[in-house]
């Protein structure tokens, strides 16, 4: 059985005396050391899952590589709320939040899901990627083109209900691409209008994971910056009331939020 890495805590903080990994040094630092390993995983849990074996245990297994990559190349990780996660009881939620990089997506095993299973609305096209096709399929993710706000809408409305009424929580990154900063124009509402569909609560969910930025040239190889702190915050679940409009302003609120306190203590 895989090692739950954060069992029983509520906060987490990188110790300030991990140490960086010899081969991240041997390498000056260089992102392809990251990119090296993390890649690496993808593909082991990408055969994995093409074999019909990437259950629960394995999900943390590939997920804490990617944790410790994040911690050996020097980044500090930081959790917080994770009391959020457990008290759900296993109940399923629409999580919603910002969208920053491709960790987010390789990291929230390791960070959630001892306490919550769950699956991704996610761009399309990564479910004809190799072996994170895979990985994705194994977890039932739901492709949206992104392009066709109403087709999406109603894709997601249908088939995330399904998983919601299947005991699942759906993760939804609401935002059309991913950003450094949080935009509200950019956050549309299509998480909320999910949990209300499916009559289940909302839990808010912010986070920095711009120790990777995109590239230039190939998006999904863009530079490391080791010297960035790593957040991800888990807000109290809410019950959608009405439109859910106060409820998208406060998952909003939430972010926006998390952001601030973040700056002031990193300072």
């Amino acid at each position: 059985m895989s090692e739950y890495m954060f069992h029983g805590l509520d906060s987490y903080d990188t110790p300030a005396n991990h140490p960086v990994a010899a081969g991240f040094k041997l390498m000056f630092k260089s992102r392809w050391y990251f990119y090296f390993r993390n890649f690496g995983t993808f593909i082991r849990s990408g055969r994995c899952a093409a074999k019909g074996q990437l259950d629960k245990d394995n999900q943390i297994h590939y997920s804490n590589e990617n944790i410790r990559l994040i911690e050996d190349c020097g980044a500090k990780l930081h959790l917080r709320g994770l009391n959020h996660l457990r008290d759900l009881n296993g109940r399923p939620v629409v999580i919603i939040g910002n969208h920053m990089s491709l960790l987010e997506t390789a990291s929230l095993h390791a960070i959630i899901r001892e306490y919550v299973d769950f699956s991704f609305v996610v761009k399309e096209s990564l479910l004809h990627t190799a072996y994170i096709k895979d990985i994705l399929n194994s977890m039932k993710a739901i492709g949206v083109s992104r392009t066709n706000p109403r087709e999406d809408l109603k894709t997601v409305l249908t088939r995330g209900k399904e998983v919601l009424l299947a005991g699942r929580s759906m993760i939804v990154f609401p935002q059309s691409t991913r950003t450094r900063t949080f935009d509200r124009e950019q956050f549309n509402s299509i998480g909320v209008k999910l949990a209300k569909s499916a009559g289940v609560a909302v839990l808010p969910m912010a986070l920095k994971t711009d120790i990777l930025e995109s590239g230039k040239i190939i998006r999904d190889l863009g530079p490391l910056y080791p010297d960035r702190d790593v957040w991800f915050e888990f807000g109290a679940p809410m019950e959608i009331e009405g439109n859910g409009q106060a409820q998208q302003h406060a998952v909003e609120e939430f972010i926006a939020g998390a952001f601030e306190r973040w700056a002031k203590e990193e300072k």
